[in-house]
Formats: C-alpha cells, sequence, structure tokens
C-alpha cells in the first residue's frame, strides 16, 4: 500500500493494485476493494454508518467508475436547463458553495465532489448523476440561506450539512455543456475562456483517485477525454465572486444569459 494526495476529515488513504483489484484503505475507517468494475468489498474498521457512508461514496466508489472506463473529476456539477455544468477547483475554492447558489437558485443538483463522465457513440460527454447528496459548509448554509431544517448534519463534530433532493433526482445522463475551474486569485481575470492546450493539464489536476492510476495507456486515454470534453463544452477560469450575495448575483447573471441564449 502506498501513501496518497487524498484526505478526507483529515485521514490520508493508502492505496494498493493487483491485477484487476484496487485497494484504498482509511485507518480507522475503512478498507475498501474494487474487482473488476463489478464488485466493491467494504471491510469496516468503524460502526458508524454515517462515517462508512461518507467515505464510500466517494473515493471508493470512484475506483468501480474508474474501472469503468468513466472519465472522473473531483467536482460538482448541478443541471441548467438541458445541460450539464460542471464546477471544480482546489480545496476551499468554493466548487460545492457554487453548486449549492446554483440548486437555491432552481437548478437541479447532478453530483458532489465526485463527477463522472461518460461519452456517446460520437465523443458527445454526459454527467452521469451521482448520489443525492450535497455537502456544504455551514457558513455557505447561513450565507445562501438554506433552512437548516431541511439539511442532515454530515458527521458529529463536523461543521458541515447535507442537501439531499431526493425527490427532484433524477438519474438520465445530462450533456455536459460547462466547465468552471472556480479559484480565488485577484491577480487572475474574473473570467477567462481556457485554450485547448491548457485543459488536460488542469483536469488532471482535479482526478479525484490515486494518481498512481493515472498513467501509461490511463494517461493517454485521461489526454484524449479531456479533449473531448473541451470539443463540446465551454471551459472557463472563474474567479469566484467575493461573498455569498455577489455570488448568487453571478449566478442569477448566468441563468439569464444561459435562458436568454436558449431562446434569443
Amino acid at each position: 500500500m502506498f501513501k496518497t494526495t487524498i484526505h478526507r476529515r483529515g485521514i490520508q488513504a493508502y492505496f494498493g493494485q493487483l491485477d484487476d483489484q484496487l485497494f484504498l484503505n482509511w485507518e480507522g475507517i475503512a478498507a475498501f476493494k474494487a474487482v473488476d468494475a463489478q464488485v466493491l468489498t467494504i471491510n469496516p474498521y468503524t460502526k458508524d454508518p454515517n462515517l462508512l457512508s461518507l467515505f464510500t461514496v466517494s473515493e471508493a466508489i470512484g475506483l468501480i467508475l474508474f474501472q469503468k472506463g468513466h472519465f472522473l473529476l473531483h467536482a460538482s456539477s448541478v443541471q441548467v436547463g438541458e445541460e450539464a455544468w460542471v464546477f471544480m477547483g482546489n480545496p476551499g475554492a468554493g466548487k460545492s458553495s457554487t453548486a449549492a447558489a446554483f440548486i437555491k437558485a432552481g437548478c437541479r443538483m447532478l453530483s458532489d465532489d465526485l463527477t463522472a463522465i461518460d461519452f456517446d457513440s460520437s465523443g458527445s460527454p454526459y454527467i452521469i448523476p451521482a448520489y443525492p447528496q450535497l455537502k456544504i459548509w455551514e457558513n455557505t448554509v447561513n450565507g445562501l440561506a438554506y433552512a437548516k431544517s431541511s439539511l442532515v448534519p454530515v458527521s458529529e463534530g463536523v461543521n458541515k450539512f447535507s442537501f439531499q433532493p431526493k425527490d427532484n433526482f433524477s438519474h438520465e445522463p445530462i450533456r455536459l455543456g460547462q466547465v468552471f475551474f472556480i479559484h480565488k486569485a485577484k491577480n487572475r481575470p474574473i473570467l477567462r475562456s481556457l485554450v485547448p492546450s491548457d485543459i488536460p493539464v488542469k483536469m488532471l489536476r482535479n482526478f479525484p483517485l490515486p494518481i498512481q492510476l493515472v498513467k501509461n495507456e490511463h494517461l493517454k486515454q485521461h489526454f484524449l477525454q479531456s479533449f473531448k470534453c473541451a470539443s463540446s463544452a465551454k471551459i472557463w477560469d472563474k474567479r469566484r465572486p467575493d461573498g455569498f450575495e455577489n455570488l448568487q448575483k453571478w449566478v442569477a447573471e448566468s441563468l439569464e444569459k444561459h435562458s436568454f441564449g436558449k431562446n434569443g
């Protein structure tokens, strides 16, 4: 088993690989084994079902999705009209808060933290809806005026809540429309369209599983899938608006512009 750069709740993940088996281990939580894109085995070290769920629906499920050949991103996504918008960025950049703002404005949730993309016969990318749960920090809950009565604490001692839109969650794939690399850097433009040559490296930096998986043929596949996304969707470098009021303003303007563009 090898150390990874993956941390969840401050616990570092260890990774191993043997033939068609992939392994992830979180000390004190669980060990996971994915076999041939078919079976995920869980060896729990805790009896807390909420913690097991938290770790299972993230990177552990990602192992199976990787074995199936899906293009994976550490990102959140929502449905805007008939297309999917994806938000990714470094930890703390605000991808979940951005997704939460779009959902509060009426958009449908597609994925949180782990986003899987598949491609049709023509190479067009489609978001595969994930698990109906969006994890948001308490300051985002307050800043976007989410009703706490409709939320569930993620786990005791963690200042995060879970929004679970089970009644408004579709499992139908949605075509990828736009991708935003969210950042907070004041010395970068508010919004900049990325050139195709920038996109594969940026997406590789947002690969959600152990980087040891992306080598040789898998690295070539990752770059090819990145270019397929870039050829079908608009890819942006986006500075996150300061404060929740400005975030909501940008969301409203984006939705209005998108709606006008579709109707105009």
